[in-house]
């Protein structure tokens, strides 16, 4: 019963959206998209209050104890979806600095798959049919706008620069021509032209004029209404808003003042190692001036592109040598490192590319090139143990490997497990040797105020009050980081309110039941074991992890009796 209603809300979610279902490894509905439409976004809430009610029904207390968890957080999954279903202003805002219909194509189309002549076929139907995505996205961008919810003003700019730079190039160098550059070479030689020449025409008749559409909209309807600042409290019912994001990012009871003195709390602390690590290189003057010596040294910096994927390339390959010291048990599927789509800018934040569910396509660290200039080497080692491994890779490889859980459990996002892991997961290569010259160590700490920097910004803009440009200043100070970076980053925030909360919220989770299991164990404690323990239920709501770690150490004491 349980796991029959787990299956079909599967099958449904593969059905409603086929963009997940191709990106996972599951290509049955490789010809469609997305219904944007807001009578299909209606259906789809309905259906997930039925789910509700279907799950609410069952009796828990029948089920074995993996079953009651899978429940529980099933039940969650859905309540949080139909909590946010009243935010009906704050749901139709999708333009971000990061994401959104000015790139969500692009982006879906460098990972979808072209290796057979079907596979191909069927993206020439979803390019044909890609007016109707755009049509039902630009019915909710003014759904929103009427309900007083617009994009703030720079957000705004950042994305129409991402669509022009799309739209300016040729189409067969362009970003949505990128699938027929890779077309699978079973596929013979002159079945690839017709295919190649039917996307052109594609692309010219269908795709650029609804992305034109779409940039119309943008500049002469959606800009002239945007807000200067764009802080959800300023938004009609923005603060319950705020209020629910923070707490589904953080998976806690946390009010965002208190996440606020978190922030504090934590770069007071990382201010104070720093200035240690700068004063044990015989610097004397001030933190801003020695961030400026290490930013002007050219030393610091690769020559080229090609340059610095090949230096991230090579942290890559040295953090997987230490994996062992740190797991009992490591994921099978392997990662790359690739240079994300140059229209994403130079000042926009590496990322992070799951691979395919099934195991079918492996994961990415997407680097950005184009940005090398402003990449110095001395944080580049704390970035690929974030975005690759031990961090992201490593644990979304694993939760997919689970196969004795549910599919929805292995693919779960929770931000504040899986950004916090991230997180502390840069924590680890510290303790492996990565970070042994003064300069790695400052750009890791750094790294860890930028992320304490996030609190107080975020609920800062939302809750306290801020300007755009006093988050700016405040993040520069705090942390050194260049300021054309930090203005993406708060660009950033204000698009997308609530999502960098997860980050340290979750790292000193983790840090936390880690001491709690040592203390503990003392001598017992294994911390091989005890990083599979947290990594092997796929992700977890923050209180769930602690509890699962609670009768871990439980067990283990029983075991040691």
């Amino acid at each position: 019963m349980l796991h029959g209603l787990f299956q079909r809300y599967w099958e449904a979610q593969a059905r409603r959206h086929p963009e997940e279902a191709t990106l996972r490894g599951d290509l049955r509905y490789n010809d469609r998209w997305t219904d944007t439409s807001l009578a299909a976004r209606a259906e789809e809430d309905a259906a997930v209050r039925g789910w509700l009610a279907e799950a609410r029904a069952i009796p828990r207390e029948a089920l074995p104890p993996v079953d009651q968890v899978s429940l529980d957080l099933f039940v969650r999954r859905l309540q949080d979806a139909v909590e946010g279903q009243a935010f009906t202003g704050w749901r139709g805002m999708l333009i971000g600095s990061m994401g959104g219909p000015q790139v969500d194509l692009s982006g879906f189309l460098q990972r979808v798959p072209v290796d057979t002549l079907a596979q191909a076929e069927a993206l020439l139907l979803r390019l044909a049919r890609y007016p109707a995505v755009v049509e039902g996205q630009l019915a909710q961008l003014r759904e929103g706008m009427a309900l007083g919810w617009v994009s703030p003003r720079e957000v705004l700019r950042r994305a129409l620069a991402q669509l022009d730079e799309q739209l300016a190039q040729p189409v067969q160098t362009g970003p949505w021509f990128e699938p027929l550059r890779r077309l699978g070479a079973a596929i013979p030689a002159a079945e690839q032209q017709r295919l190649r020449t039917a996307a052109a025409g594609q692309i010219e008749t269908r795709v650029v004029p609804a992305l034109r559409a779409l940039r119309a909209f943008m500049a002469d309807t959606y800009l002239p209404r945007a807000p200067e600042q764009g802080a959800l409290a300023s938004y009609p019912g923005g603060e319950n808003a705020y209020a629910f994001v923070a707490r589904t990012s953080t998976t806690t009871s946390l009010a965002p003042r208190e996440i606020h003195e978190i922030g504090l709390r934590e770069l007071a602390s990382l201010r104070a190692e720093m200035e240690t690590v700068m004063r044990s290189t015989g610097f004397r003057g001030e933190f801003s001036a020695y961030v400026a010596q290490l930013l002007a040294d050219p030393h610091q910096y690769h020559e080229s592109p090609q340059a610095l994927l090949a230096g991230y390339r090579d942290i890559a390959k040295r953090l997987d040598a230490q994996l062992p010291r740190l797991f009992a048990e490591l994921p099978r599927i392997p990662y790359g490192v690739k240079a994300m789509p140059a229209h994403m800018g130079p000042d926009t934040a590496e990322y992070y590319e799951s691979p395919a569910l099934d195991g079918s396509r492996a994961g990415f660290f997407n680097a950005n090139a184009v940005g090398f200039r402003s990449r110095p080497k001395w944080r580049m080692a704390t970035l690929v143990a974030h975005e690759a491994v031990p961090g992201h890779h490593l644990q979304i490889a694993r939760a997919m490997e689970l196969r004795g859980l549910p599919e929805f459990r292995r693919e779960a996002g929770y931000t504040a497990f899986v950004e916090g892991w991230a997180v502390y997961a840069e924590t680890l290569a510290r303790e492996v040797g990565m970070y042994e010259e003064p300069t790695s160590l400052f750009g890791h700490l750094q790294w860890r105020a930028f992320r304490a920097a996030r609190l107080v910004v975020d609920t800062g803009l939302q809750t306290e009050g801020w300007s755009r440009q006093r988050a700016i200043d405040f993040m520069v100070e705090r942390t050194g980081m260049d300021r054309s970076f930090v203005e993406s980053e708060v660009d950033r925030y204000i698009s997308d309110p609530g999502q960098a909360l997860g980050y340290m919220v979750g790292a000193l989770r983790f840090k936390a039941l880690r001491e709690q299991a040592h203390a503990a164990l003392g001598e017992r404690f294994d911390l091989r074991r005890f990083h599979n323990l947290v990594l092997d239920s796929g992700a977890l709501p923050l209180d769930v992890l602690e509890h699962q770690v609670q009768a871990w150490i439980a067990a283990e004491k029983q075991h040691a009796a």
